[in-house]
């Protein structure tokens, strides 16, 4: 299908990500690869950690399992150990963790380094002039975000002076192509010309998941082939910015109209045509 980049993380597959894709052997080496580090093996499950030592346990033991340098490491939603903690305190853990991923790109662990956050809001005002400046920021991506998460994305690469190029989405869908939503909503809205016509609602959504926030890549689940071809097929659809901004004015109105209103609740109907 022409792929040639694979998103992974530690934790995935029961922490025996990287040893499976590794268990490939010759068929992985065409392929680029992420992957995430911060979250490990706890006794009632996952456990998340910003722990320097752990972290750099991290990054070898990825480069052990997987038999070779991931092209790219994130920090993984560093917000889960910030959160909470007094300001200064979580300042200097978010830049430690940031510098053990800087200094492993330094010294050949990785590629490169990034931050995967599925919430960001809270990292925003940690981040000054001393937080090491990552390569790339992965946030989620598409109608089921809420507004101050599409905010906080924007922000966050703003405080790095990221390019759109540097900015990826992930979980496009909200987790699950085949929801009901997606039944219930038409996000045809968001294309324009032909590409309004010859799209399947999916589609639709996905090349719109590139303009919520503006991202440059779109990470998304490999284990329908057919889904994945789908998506590919609608890469060349043109999405109408104009829809995509009155959208995003219409979410910023009902957050100031109704705070009650879940984030989810307010995507579904202000995404909802009249007509079509």
């Amino acid at each position: 299908m022409g792929i040639r980049a694979i998103d992974t993380a530690f934790n995935y597959h029961g922490f025996a990500a990287h040893q499976t894709l590794a268990s490939f052997g010759d068929l992985l080496a065409p392929f680029s690869v992420s992957t995430k580090v911060g979250y490990f093996p706890g006794a009632a499950g996952a456990v998340h950690s910003l722990d320097p030592g752990r972290l750099r346990y991290a990054l070898e033991k990825t480069n052990r399992d997987l038999g070779r340098t991931p092209d790219l490491v994130f920090l993984h939603n560093p917000e889960q150990s910030v959160s909470g903690l007094p300001p200064e305190e979580a300042r200097d853990c978010l830049t430690l963790a940031c510098g053990v991923l800087a200094n492993a790109a330094r010294e050949g662990l990785c590629g490169a380094w990034g931050i995967a956050s599925w919430r960001p809001g809270p990292l925003v005002c940690l981040v000054d002039g001393d937080t090491p400046r990552p390569d790339v920021l992965m946030v989620r991506s598409g109608l089921l975000v809420a507004i101050d998460t599409l905010d906080a994305s924007e922000s966050l690469a703003a405080r790095w002076h990221l390019p759109a190029a540097a900015v990826w989405g992930m979980s496009p869908f909200g987790g699950r192509a085949t929801d009901s939503i997606w039944e219930e909503i038409n996000p045809k809205v968001f294309l324009r010309g032909d590409s309004a016509r010859v799209c399947s609602r999916l589609q639709a959504a996905f090349r719109a998941a590139y303009y919520l926030p503006r991202v440059s890549s779109v990470a998304v689940g490999s284990d329908d082939p057919g889904h994945l071809r789908e998506l590919l097929d609608s890469l060349g659809a043109e999405v109408n910015e104009s829809t995509v901004a009155r959208y995003r004015d219409l979410l910023r109105r009902q957050r100031g109209d109704s705070n009650s209103s879940s984030s989810r609740s307010a995507s579904i109907r202000t995404a909802a045509p009249s007509s079509t």
